[in-house]
């Protein structure tokens, strides 16, 4: 896939309506960070919602357990959505293909085409570049604004 094209509307819906469990690398527990704001969103709207971090002591954001890897995750794992550096892609993508995951999703700023390449040749579906958060707003779907915010 060329990840410097913009992504289909149906192959961003088919992700976010096929998902149930999303990995968050570099969740923060720190309400002023935008990963915390999508965390948050994320599990409101109802994916199962798994923060990773390695700090030492944070044991849980809003109440979900934070887990230091991904090779620490005790369930299955539909997704992995990054909030690092670029150049941090192509080690996640490894450990993603390590877990099973299905799709791997570099947020806003995140782009790393030898990752993409990687996840993809593994099986994986790769977004690049977007935001779920932003995504689930789209005309293609249906928000589910009955939650509070």
């Amino acid at each position: 896939m060329n990840h410097n094209e913009p992504y289909s509307d149906n192959y961003i819906q088919a992700i976010l309506t096929s998902v149930k469990t999303i990995a968050m690398v570099g969740a923060s527990p720190d309400k002023t960070k935008f990963s915390y704001g999508v965390l948050r969103v994320l599990h409101e709207t109802g994916y199962d919602m798994i923060p990773i971090n390695p700090r030492p002591g944070l044991e849980d954001i809003r109440g979900m357990k934070v887990y230091p890897d991904l090779a620490s995750i005790d369930r299955p794992v539909d997704m992995v959505e990054v909030f690092r550096k670029s150049e941090d892609l192509y080690g996640i993508a490894e450990q993603a293909i390590a877990i099973g995951a299905k799709v791997l999703w570099g947020q806003i700023g995140v782009i790393n085409h030898d990752a993409a390449r990687l996840a993809e040749d593994a099986g994986l579906k790769v977004v690049m570049n977007r935001c779920p958060k932003i995504e689930l707003f789209r005309p293609f779907w249906k928000p589910k604004l009955h939650l509070g915010i």
